[in-house]
């Protein structure tokens, strides 16, 4: 049976098709929150430090763009069915991982694999999306992605209301549900054939769109990180510069420059985002525990994460009210950064307040991002929107979450010598181990043995430090949007002196 169907003109969409890309984006938010709520168990278990958490936080990010850059590259010929099932082979095996694991190594395998099936997931739902709603990308999108979100709300809920006193481990299996549910609605249904491919526009000219400097881009930061899993720091040039050669052979194209400048916005973005969201719980645990007792800062990640569901699916209203989607993309990086900023800041209830200015600053980051690349680079098809989407994660998860995690290792060495020098104490070199590597480089960490039975007044100064050491993450964060901002602001203008925002369309109708 034919997976693909067309979506001619006037033919309604397919609404069961489009809740079941939706329940698969929800299974992927399942994944990320059900990591990121059992963080400090499974780190404790394990006796990591920071960063090697933010490690793990991160490898459930970049090999997302690993599985959706490939599979945009050949989804076309494969279809999208069979993208769906990868997607949940992927979902299965890494939960069993995951709840096998008995240290760093397989739950960093584990993660790899969830992130492989998230990719994959988004590898079809967006062309999917895109497709059946081509005159409504951006608002679409936005809809579509609100299973994000969604699904941090929903598994959220559920690691902290309903199986709170349960094992980490039980908590991870919870992903299975929605990715039952997905496969579910989704082995018997027909998708459409992509926008580029029912309007004859070749895969060379796809591939065009993105172009050498696009593909090197890319290829770096994929190689990047394989470089430094094997030990060889130059494999992320050598990776880069082949695929550049490669697609420029082919294509004769350096990539279209307004697609590489939102590539590279979107690295900042992905970091304000997720690389941020990943280090939510942790960050806010203390300062709103007065507030929300055990779990505050799970709490606080769901309150924004429902901000943004309820918003997303009004984005279509929101979009006429602002007036197009870079000036939305433009105000919602300055939000960001205003609640960014006063997180830093911020003590008691007042935290509440800036975790809203933030969540109202990140919603419409993501699925606008990938409105405007679909409005603006139709002949991508599926690569270049998707591309986009794979860039964020790699971003964000080589060196947004981690570096995250190394601002806070980094700032707590720094306060315990201060601490050390003012009060004639060694607290410094009891705790702190100096010997970890991440791809950032050399690093200093706690001791989470030597400290969690360190006597209790250690253990007053090094929480003391540790909370210091989080608002100073939050300041430095607060400084990605401010640049995103100006970027969008320069967008606006570039349009503006051509006439304005508009959508293209292939065949120019």
């Amino acid at each position: 049976m034919n997976q693909t169907a067309n979506v001619s003109a006037g033919q309604a969409p397919d609404m069961k098709l489009f809740w079941g890309c939706f329940i698969a984006l929800i299974a992927t938010g399942f994944g990320f929150i059900a990591r990121v709520l059992t963080s400090n168990e499974w780190g404790t278990e394990f006796g990591l430090s920071q960063t090697q958490i933010g490690e793990i936080n991160g490898v459930g990010l970049w090999p997302f763009a690993i599985s959706i850059v490939l599979f945009s590259l050949i989804i076309d010929k494969i279809g999208y069915k069979a993208a769906m099932w990868f997607g949940l082979v992927c979902h299965i095996l890494s939960t069993i991982l995951i709840i096998s694991a008995d240290g760093y190594g397989l739950m960093y395998v584990g993660t790899f694999v969830l992130a492989l099936g998230s990719g994959t997931v988004e590898a079809y739902i967006n062309p999917v999306v895109a497709t059946m709603f081509k005159e409504n990308k951006s608002k679409w999108l936005n809809i579509l992605h609100a299973g994000w979100p969604g699904g941090l709300v929903l598994g959220g809920l559920f690691v902290i209301l309903m199986l709170s006193g349960l094992y980490w481990k039980y908590k991870i299996a919870l992903i299975l549900i929605p990715a039952v549910t997905y496969a579910i609605l989704l082995f018997n249904k027909k998708f459409p054939v992509q926008e580029r491919v029912a309007m004859g526009v070749s895969y060379k000219e796809m591939l065009g769109e993105v172009g050498a400097i696009g593909a090197g881009i890319i290829a770096y930061m994929v190689f990047a990180e394989i470089g430094r899993l094997v030990g060889f720091e130059y494999l992320g040039w050598i990776g880069a510069g082949a695929s550049a050669l490669i697609f420029f052979a082919y294509t004769k194209s350096l990539g279209q420059p307004l697609y590489i400048i939102l590539l590279l916005i979107m690295m900042i973005l992905a970091t304000t985002e997720l690389g941020v969201d990943s280090w939510i719980p942790p960050l806010m645990e203390g300062p709103m525990r007065p507030i929300f007792g055990d779990n505050a800062g799970g709490w606080v990640l769901l309150y924004t994460s429902l901000i943004m569901i309820i918003l997303r699916f009004y984005a279509g209203p929101i979009l006429k009210m602002v007036g197009s989607p870079l000036r939305l993309l433009a105000l919602s990086a300055f939000l960001a950064a205003l609640g960014l900023f006063f997180l830093s800041k911020a003590a008691g209830a007042a935290i509440l307040i800036a975790a809203t200015v933030y969540g109202l600053g990140k919603t419409f980051f993501w699925p606008t991002t990938l409105g405007v690349v679909s409005e603006q680079f139709p002949k991508g098809g599926a690569l270049t929107l998707n591309a986009i989407a794979g860039m964020g994660m790699l971003a964000v998860g080589t060196f947004g979450a981690p570096i995250l995690g190394y601002l806070q290792d980094t700032t707590i060495q720094r306060e315990l010598a201060k601490h050390d020098a003012e009060n004639s104490t060694n607290l410094s070199e009891t705790y702190v181990i100096d010997d970890n590597r991440s791809i950032i480089g050399g690093y200093q960490s706690l001791n989470t043995d030597k400290v969690a039975n360190a006597p209790e007044g250690d253990k007053e100064v090094i929480s003391g430090v540790q909370a210091v050491s989080q608002k100073y993450a939050l300041s430095r964060a607060a400084i990605l949007p401010v640049i995103m901002l100006i970027c969008y602001l320069g967008l606006i203008f570039y349009f503006n002196s051509k006439g304005g925002y508009k959508q293209v369309n292939l065949g120019g109708h």
